[in-house]
């Protein structure tokens, strides 16, 4: 996955979301090393300290732990955890929104519903 320099989102929450992408990906598995920040640095052409700050969310999160002078790695449970934020932040910010606009316009929920399975078809 690339950063995108001119995206509103700030290089250091890509770098979060991309290492969060290959692990739900599992490209990088749970209990195994993630590259460092140099490494990340190094590839994405960014400053050091914007890669640290992106994989310090996820060492906060819970997602990452840190081993003095080893590096950081994937915690247990952390596929699970990524899921669960994904879908919470999914339904804020698409679901509540949906539901809104349809009710302001007189569609029931089990329209929507149909609306979205019809949408397969």
């Amino acid at each position: 996955m690339k950063l995108d320099v001119n995206s509103e989102v700030p290089i250091f929450q890509q770098v979060a979301e991309i290492i969060s992408n290959e692990i739900l990906n599992n490209n990088i598995l749970e209990g195994e090393q993630v590259p460092s920040t140099n490494e990340i640095a190094d590839f994405y052409q960014i400053n050091p300290a914007t890669a640290r700050k992106g994989l310090n969310i996820l060492v906060e999160d819970e997602i990452l732990y840190k081993r003095r002078g080893i590096g950081m790695f994937v915690n247990e449970g952390a596929t699970s955890k990524i899921l669960q934020q994904r879908k919470n932040e999914f339904t804020h910010v698409f679901l509540k929104p949906l539901l809104e606009e349809a009710s302001r316009l007189g569609i029931s929920v089990d329209e929507v519903k149909k609306l979205i399975d019809n949408q397969g078809e």
